[in-house]
């Protein structure tokens, strides 16, 4: 059975967490950002990264634990290269940062037909996905990936978490060929920490293969899981990899003193990677049948889902349906339980709370 939600207006969602920002110091601007993507997450139903994740994890790591700065500027740096920038974002809020990031390769890519912006000293940015897709569904195509706060994956062959759950996100320009842009967006954990954490609220065991115990042992009592694994074994530990790699070229330091008690002489945020090409810039032009770009796309696609497969979904479908149910219902579809954790946000904040009994369901 379809899970039961309550529809909050997005003007109120957005009022609560732009309140929950800026009465932490935050500039509008970015609190602007902030609500932006808290509701590009739930109106996709990305309910692991909305705006309760967002303000928790500023709780955690963020402006009250020094790990983000509110009303700092960023920094550009010089560069010799025309496509790309490096930024030193000086610890500022995370969306605001990539927001503004993605909008940047967006222009680059349009001048030069690719563009990257590299993020030094960055605050997490919370669901990668919202910014490539917004790119794709603008027809570009998009990439971007960022270090996580915590170093809480073992390697594979480890014993001890020294990498991040460490994001990967993609878009592609697939709205007139499929109905919505393909957005393969992917921690490299085989689950993240919150599900342990819930897990053992609900007295449920884990999978198989997805935590090790404080030996390094695989378990599958959350209770006992005290590090996760990367999803594929070596290949999940490959793609985890590869953020740090590209964290420790642009600036980034230890994974394993990330967001952690403070070090002297030590770098210890985020770093982020944005890339925006332009469909053009690596068109051949010559595509069997005569067919243009975007129909040779859409061939693509009919011949990958046709021989048996069509009910095969396609990486950002079910966000794409869950956008659908969102607009359908006239706003954003939160839980019970969310609504009651907005507005704990909201009293904090000094804002009025949801009335749920006057909210409609869907």
């Amino acid at each position: 059975m379809s899970e039961t939600f309550y529809v909050v207006p997005v003007e109120v969602h957005e009022q609560i967490v732009t309140a929950a920002y800026t009465s932490r110091g935050f500039a509008p601007e970015e609190a602007a950002h902030a609500a932006k993507l808290a509701t590009a997450a739930t109106r996709h139903g990305i309910r692991t990264h909305n705006a309760i994740k967002a303000i928790h994890l500023d709780d955690l790591f963020g402006s009250k634990a020094g790990g983000c700065c509110p009303d700092v500027a960023i920094e550009r740096l010089p560069s010799r290269f025309d496509s790309a920038e490096v930024w030193n974002a000086h610890k500022k809020l995370g969306q605001a940062v990539a927001w503004e990031a993605i909008e940047r390769c967006i222009e680059l890519a349009e001048k030069h037909g690719v563009g990257t912006v590299s993020v030094d000293n960055a605050f997490h940015y919370l669901w990668g996905g919202g910014y490539v897709m917004e790119a794709a569904k603008r027809g570009y195509i998009a990439y971007t990936n960022c270090t996580a706060s915590l170093a809480e994956v073992v390697p594979f062959g480890g014993v001890y978490p020294t990498l991040g759950t460490n994001p990967h996100s993609w878009g592609f320009p697939t709205a007139d060929a499929v109905g919505f842009p393909v957005v393969i967006d992917w921690a490299t954990s085989v689950i993240a920490m919150g599900r342990v954490q819930q897990f053992q609220r609900e007295g449920k065991e884990l999978p198989p293969g997805a935590a090790v115990d404080k030996d390094g042992k695989p378990t599958t009592d959350p209770h006992a899981a005290v590090s996760l694994v990367p999803f594929g074994a070596h290949k999940g530990y490959g793609l985890a990899l590869i953020n740090e790699l590209v964290a420790g070229l642009i600036g980034g330091s230890l994974p394993t003193l990330r967001s952690r008690s403070p070090v002297p002489n030590e770098k210890q945020s985020c770093n982020f990677f944005f890339q925006v090409i332009h469909p053009e810039a690596v068109s051949s032009g010559c595509f069997a049948g005569g067919r243009s770009q975007a129909a040779n796309l859409k061939a693509v696609l009919t011949d990958i889902l046709g021989h048996g497969n069509e009910g095969c979904l396609l990486p950002g479908q079910l966000e794409a349906a869950f956008a659908s149910r969102s607009d359908a219902a006239g706003g954003l579809l939160f839980s019970a339980a969310e609504v009651a954790a907005l507005n704990e946000i909201a009293a904090a904040a000094a804002v009025p709370v949801i009335d749920q009994a006057a909210l409609p369901t869907a």
